[in-house]
């Protein structure tokens, strides 16, 4: 009861209590009465003690919820300050003015510089995120790649209005040396370096796919047969004006009427077989669009005059056929109704004329990639493939025979033909010149630039190619490497290009802009 000494009421009972101890006793009736009120009294102060208890101990309690709650709120202030990089006596900088070309963001908690990067990517003249990344580092003191929230970043290469690059207007007879690069590759940060190196190398030109065999558009393009896609090239104007930047002529290539994509989408788009009148299959795979179906042409078209008209200097055709394998008996064509009378030629030769009709007014040149045994003009090739060189000749600008040397098993009595590459490129380019002899199409060669079936690849084995292919009238070549691993053809081009003519020209794009009054167009 120490805690409560200061009590009126218990310092009451005490005074009481006293008094009636210390008074004279007059008999036994009043030493009993005093004895029971004091018993009362005690047993009153200890009630009251014992409340007071409680009463205290709610109030520790009571203190100590308030105490956490205010250390809650204190601690979760002290965080929002931290978050914001404020605090007792700091100043928030003053918004950035942004400079003409740039904008200026304030970073939130998470941002990266890849990430600020990306989000800006469509409106800068960048091709990549990780080259714009690079700008954005080495525009603000070299940030760190974590960055903290309420940072101020200036965004470089800000442009006013989407890039509109034109395609670079040049003679068929263009001495094209080029390399080929997938849709995936094109646009990348590596592709940009083999563009740039391929350059350095003496290059002046390279074919890019923007639809492949496998169908897939790697261009931003909106057509009924297509959907959504993932565009992998995602702005083929800047893509080309970069090309154009580098002194490249850009090819876009497209594979043709080989379209796994389109057909597993349109199964109707499909040759059709005769058996079971289902989609037919080419060796098992379900590959093959209907060349003859007119949906199947104009959809390629379409592509091709979205490439034109952002840029490409040159649209080449591949896979420009009817399927040369699988069980050709069964195989079923729209034109074999409507046509009855027509060969797989005639669809070839009737599209082209179309195709050529509707580019070469915009000012691209048209190639079209044809197989190498052509050149020898066997009947079952025509018949299978359709493609008649002597027709298709009329309605392009340039062919380019893929006269790959390994690729020529079993002729002309060679074991191991991928290591005669003199032998099959002169005697390749030698027919086609034969057979195409008076309709002024340039014949421009896809060579060999991969190690399959020959123990000779090598920088020698790349001069021979391109020499052999000049002797016999052609004019440029053009690389192909699945891998887009050049590293030879690298090696080799200044040791030709130091030859001064005797395995190329030299034609560069540069001049052709020069004499059509151009300027080149910059990009980062």
């Amino acid at each position: 009861m120490s805690r409560c000494l200061a009590c009126t009421r218990c310092q009451k009972a005490r005074l009481l209590l006293a008094q009636r101890r210390w008074s004279p006793v007059t008999g036994g009736r009043n030493l009993a009465t005093v004895a029971s009120e004091a018993m009362t009294l005690d047993k009153d102060s200890r009630q009251h003690g014992a409340k007071l208890l409680a009463a205290a101990a709610t109030v520790l309690a009571l203190s100590v919820i308030q105490f956490a709650a205010t250390r809650a709120v204190a601690q979760s202030a002290a965080r929002l300050v931290e978050a914001k990089a404020t605090g007792a006596g700091s100043v928030q900088p003053a918004p950035r003015t942004p400079q003409p070309g740039t904008a200026v963001y304030e970073t939130r908690r998470g941002d990266t510089v890849i990430s600020v990067a990306r989000y800006y990517l469509p409106q800068t003249s960048f091709l990549t995120s990780g080259e714009l990344a690079e700008a954005i580092r080495g525009a603000n003191g070299d940030v760190k790649t974590f960055l903290k929230s309420g940072q101020q970043l200036t965004i470089p290469g800000i442009l006013d209005a989407p890039v509109v690059e034109k395609a670079i207007a040049v003679p068929k007879s263009f001495e094209v040396r080029a390399i080929y690069l997938t849709g995936l590759m094109a646009a990348s940060d590596r592709g940009m370096k083999i563009v740039r190196r391929w350059r350095e190398a003496g290059g002046n030109a390279v074919v890019f796919d923007i639809k492949d065999s496998d169908g897939k558009v790697n261009i931003p393009f909106e057509h009924p047969l297509l959907g959504p896609h993932r565009a992998t090239i995602r702005d083929l104007s800047k893509y080309t004006r970069f090309l154009h930047s580098q002194g490249m002529h850009a090819i876009a290539r497209i594979a043709m009427f080989r379209d796994e994509r389109l057909v597993i989408a349109h199964p109707e788009l499909a040759v059709q077989s005769k058996k079971t009148g289902q989609p037919w299959r080419e060796n098992g795979k379900l590959v093959w669009t209907d060349p003859s179906q007119i949906e199947v042409q104009e959809y390629d078209l379409a592509l091709a005059q979205a490439a034109a008209a952002a840029g490409a200097d040159e649209i080449q055709f591949d896979y420009v056929r009817f399927p040369a394998e699988g069980d050709q008996k069964d195989a079923a064509f729209g034109f074999q109704k409507v046509h009855p009378q027509w060969q797989r030629s005639d669809v070839i030769a009737d599209f082209l004329r179309r195709a050529y009709g509707t580019l070469h007014p915009r000012g691209v040149l048209l190639s079209l990639d044809v197989f190498g045994i052509m050149a020898w003009q066997r009947p079952v090739d025509l018949a299978h493939t359709g493609q008649d060189i002597v027709r298709m000749a009329k309605y392009c600008d340039v062919l380019s025979p893929m006269i790959y040397p390994s690729h020529f098993f079993g002729m002309e009595g060679y074991d191991k033909p991928g290591d005669a590459p003199e032998h099959f490129i002169a005697e390749s380019m030698n027919r086609f010149q034969e057979i195409t002899q008076g309709s002024g199409v340039v014949i421009r060669p896809w060579l060999q630039a991969f190690a399959w079936r020959t123990r000779t690849y090598s920088p020698r084995y790349i001069e021979v190619q391109v020499q052999a292919a000049r002797n016999e009238g052609g004019v440029g070549f053009l690389f192909w490497n699945a891998n887009n691993d050049y590293s030879k053809p690298y090696t080799a081009m200044p040791e030709m290009k130091a030859a001064k003519g005797r395995y190329f020209r030299g034609d560069e794009l540069s001049a052709m802009r020069a004499s059509a009054g151009d300027s080149p167009n910059l990009i980062h």
